[in-house]
């Protein structure tokens, strides 16, 4: 009845021209919207750069980028631009038809990255699921496995999505069932995910992939893998782990698919993270900075070999190849190289390493990782009081004018490429003041 009475007044207030405000879009979330993430209570209005503004006008650091979306900083100028100027012209043209817009994105990011040819659909989540599709295509043509025997094997810690097909190569049960293991999904995509071959594959457990191939080489379509895991914490891969990981991959005939969705366009000090390695993926994913966030769209890209395995008509999607995502991603692909954001963000994330690194807490240990401007600050939340935690320090500094989103038991530090140093020290010096009030605050 409170709720009813309580919407009931926002909605006079605002039919009476009165401007709603945080409490109002809470309470009207809570009421129409389903559950999403865990609703942070902070109502975003306005974003440029490397600053958010809430609906009453308090301004914020943003150490989240959108999980990695905004690299480019929001609303870019460039990239809003672009799609001004293409929006009047076209919009939307269904892929059965040809625009002038899409053709050349394609050819700019497959000469940029050295492949042939590019498949757009619109979120991430779609786009590992055409990964999955053209893999498993791939290993009945080409690789001639049995029928329904074909493999994509990925790695523990793993976030590839939350469609089913990458859910399914999840082994994150909090993501997968929630809490209750209530077993309201299941059954999942069968042949997919880390324990495909029998048991666990750990991330940068090179003997557990070893052995994967060992036993099941022959059915082994894919393996799919983030170089550096963002939901594991802005986890790197070893040095060497990747390329043993190809070199597996190569003598067993199975595709390497790079998840680089929320690593590419500079977010790890290169523009792609493979390229860190030198290594050259069969499959690159990519989606969130692709557009700046100024509009949704994702992408693979191949060689032309493992991409015709799906024939026309097999895999489309209504705005998928679009004119005005096209547009927003050439300029964003634009801005991206024309101001060195892959550089500045290796030069950056190195010093923020270290910075992040020299913060400490008689209350518990820290663990630093991350690879440039994606970087994770880990917990030990062990501690007798329990107040000392990754959730209450995101809510503290929130408080106090940042944005710094915690997952479980880590802090992740990811702000846009373009943010000022005098900001990113801010931040970073915010960080440090809230985990020493951490544990006596009333704040939070």
């Amino acid at each position: 009845m409170t709720q009813t009475s309580s919407l009931s007044n926002s909605t006079t207030a605002e039919s009476a021209g009165k401007e709603l405000r945080t409490k109002d879009f809470v309470e009207i979330n809570a009421r129409y919207c389903a559950p999403t993430h865990a609703p942070i209570p902070i109502v975003i209005a306005k974003g440029r750069g490397a600053h958010v503004w809430d609906v009453e006008g308090n301004e914020y650091i943003d150490f989240l980028s959108a999980f990695s979306v905004v690299n480019q900083g929001h609303c870019h100028p460039r990239i809003v631009e672009a799609m001004l100027e293409q929006c009047p012209q076209l919009a939307l043209c269904t892929s059965a038809l040809q625009n002038k817009t899409y053709p050349l994105l394609c050819k700019k990011i497959c000469d940029l990255l050295g492949y042939d040819l590019a498949s757009s659909m619109s979120s991430g989540s779609e786009a590992v699921d055409l990964a999955i599709k053209i893999a498993r295509k791939w290993g009945y043509n080409v690789k001639k496995i049995k029928p329904g025997q074909a493999k994509v094997l990925t790695v523990t810690g793993n976030y590839h999505g939350k469609t089913l097909g990458p859910l399914s190569g999840s082994s994150t049960e909090a993501i997968k069932e929630g809490k209750t293991n209530s077993l309201h999904i299941r059954p999942f995509l069968p042949n997919v995910g880390p324990d495909v071959t029998g048991f666990p594959v750990r991330f940068n457990e090179i003997d557990d992939m070893e052995k994967a191939f060992s036993s099941s080489g022959d059915e082994l379509a894919a393996v799919l893998i983030e170089c550096v895991q963002g939901a594991g914490g802005c986890l790197p891969a070893e040095p060497g782990y990747l390329q043993a990981v190809q070199d597996l991959c190569s003598k067993h005939n199975v595709l390497f698919i790079a998840d680089e969705i929320q690593t590419g366009f500079g977010r790890t000090g290169a523009l792609m993270a493979f390229q860190h390695d030198n290594l050259k993926p069969d499959l690159v994913i990519v989606g969130k900075a692709l557009t700046g966030g100024q509009y949704p769209m994702s992408l693979v890209l191949g060689n032309k070999t493992v991409m015709t395995q799906i024939k026309a008509g097999q895999h489309s999607s209504t705005y998928a190849a679009n004119p005005l995502a096209s547009a927003v991603a050439i300029a964003a692909i634009d801005v991206t190289l024309s101001e060195n954001l892959p550089e500045r963000s290796q030069r950056l994330g190195a010093e923020l390493m270290k910075r992040l690194s020299s913060i400490t807490s008689p209350h518990t240990d820290l663990k630093v990782t991350g690879k440039g401007l994606f970087c994770g600050l880990h917990f030990d939340e062990s501690h007798s009081f329990g107040r000392v935690t990754a959730q209450r320090l995101s809510a503290l500094v929130m408080k106090r004018g940042v944005i710094a989103v915690a997952a479980q038991n880590k802090l992740r530090v990811a702000p846009p490429l373009t943010i000022s140093e005098e900001d990113l020290w801010k931040g970073v010096d915010i960080i440090e003041q809230a985990l020493k009030d951490l544990l006596d605050t009333q704040e939070v």
